[in-house]
């Protein structure tokens, strides 16, 4: 089996919490990292970061350490949101 498999891009990237609200004091934080360069699937939704076109990478969603994450940089319209919450049901076949 070769060492090495997939991609993962180096250094800092924007990142969209998925975790409820109540739970944000945790010492972890869920979020989906995002890509300008992903291929566009129906678990990729775009939403708008820093004014460009931004693929959400619901397929890597993960726990991070609340202290790696930098300041926020904006929110989410009610669209781009239904988009995420839409294509976390369909990575995790949840009903």
């Amino acid at each position: 089996m070769p060492n090495k498999r997939g991609h993962v891009q180096a250094g800092r990237r924007f990142a969209v919490i998925v975790q409820a609200d109540d739970l944000l004091a945790l010492s972890t934080v869920v979020i989906c990292p995002t890509s300008r360069s992903a291929f566009p699937a129906s678990f990729h939704p775009e939403v708008i970061v820093a004014d460009e076109p931004t693929q959400v990478l619901c397929e890597m969603i993960g726990a991070v350490d609340a202290r790696a994450l930098g300041e926020r940089i904006g929110h989410l319209t009610h669209d781009e949101l239904r988009g995420i919450e839409d294509a976390l049901l369909l990575v995790l076949d949840l009903p």
